[in-house]
């Protein structure tokens, strides 16, 4: 049986972030996306950095997540991206047919 993800990634180039969505969407890897404006505060090479990030969200199958992350990598500015995936649970039947219906199919 099929398991369904919400993809994250992470940018702060508002250019890079629409076309990553756009990208995904057209060759049909994920069934939608939600793109909003976060703060972030992290270490990176040992200095604490604040700036404003965009929060990429998106609903797919565990089975799209390889070539999804594949196509965020090759179109990321970042010279370590993010790009994670948590299982959707308890969601209900329409929402899992609606990604379904809206994502490409492949056979692990």
């Amino acid at each position: 049986m099929e398991k369904y993800i919400i993809v994250r990634t992470y940018c702060n180039n508002e250019k890079v972030a629409k076309k990553i969505i756009e990208s995904l969407l057209t060759q049909m890897l994920v069934s939608g996306s939600q793109l909003s404006e976060v703060q972030s505060k992290y270490w990176w090479n040992n200095e604490f950095e604040e700036c404003k990030e965009y929060k990429l969200e998106f609903r797919s199958k565990l089975s799209l997540f390889e070539e999804i992350k594949q196509e965020i990598l090759k179109i990321h500015d970042y010279e370590t991206a993010e790009v994670s995936y948590s299982i959707i649970d308890g969601a209900n039947k329409e929402i899992f047919d609606w990604i379904e219906k809206n994502t490409k199919n492949r056979k692990r």
